[in-house]
């Protein structure tokens, strides 16, 4: 998690802090693995897989307000009209904005809460034999714990749709306005693109972020 002094257009700009592509690529991870583990009834995993993928998002959460500014909902949650100004500029030569554009900002805030959901869902989940279950299914009724599972489920599909549309985007991205979105999240660099002001990483509230993450997990599983 280095930090680089600002950078102009032409140059390979930091836009993503290292705490923003660790989350990226650890929801990657925990999203399939998490399907793996029910898919083959590995559901301690599973459970496990889940409450770190619990972790995660309240580390985002936190991260949207408290991390560097591209990371920032703030910054890259825009208006209609910003959206519908940036569709126009959608064509070659491509300029990248530093961080998620608008159109992007509406993906990001989607599959988040579609985790969000995903997660709390799995929290309450009950199975039809009523053997596997989420660790606060001790909260509601085996109705409700049912109900929970299967909209556990639904959003998933949903959940998988929006990953779908999400690559879909990466590739329109790089065929049609020849941007490489996917190496940006792996270097935090991109090439002509503005800096993201990034700056100094704030080590301190990331260290608060890591802490809060796990302590709602401890809490969940101590209820």
């Amino acid at each position: 998690m280095t930090t680089d002094s600002p950078a102009g257009p032409s140059s390979r700009a930091l836009i993503w802090d290292g705490a923003i592509r660790l989350f990226h690529w650890s929801s990657v991870a925990l999203v399939a693995l998490a399907w793996w583990s029910a898919e083959n009834g590995h559901m301690d995993w599973h459970r496990r897989f889940g409450l770190t993928m619990l972790g995660l998002v309240v580390f985002r959460l936190y991260w949207g307000f408290a991390g560097t500014q591209p990371a920032r909902f703030a910054q890259f949650v825009k208006g209609p009209g910003a959206i519908a100004a940036y569709i126009r500029k959608m064509k070659r030569p491509y300029n990248p904005a530093p961080g998620h554009n608008p159109l992007g900002a509406l993906s990001v805030l989607a599959l988040i809460a579609a985790l969000v959901l995903q997660v709390s869902a799995g929290l309450f989940a009950v199975d039809v034999d009523g053997l596997e279950s989420g660790p606060l299914s001790h909260l509601v009724s085996f109705d409700q714990g049912r109900a929970a599972a299967e909209f556990h489920e639904t959003i998933f599909n949903i959940l998988i749709a929006l990953i779908v549309l999400h690559v879909a985007a990466l590739v329109f991205y790089r065929v049609r306005l020849n941007t490489n979105l996917v190496s940006a999240m792996i270097t935090g660099r991109r090439a002509n693109s503005e800096p993201g002001h990034v700056g100094p990483f704030p080590l301190v509230r990331f260290a608060i972020g890591i802490v809060l993450a796990g302590a709602v997990v401890t809490l969940v599983l101590q209820i």
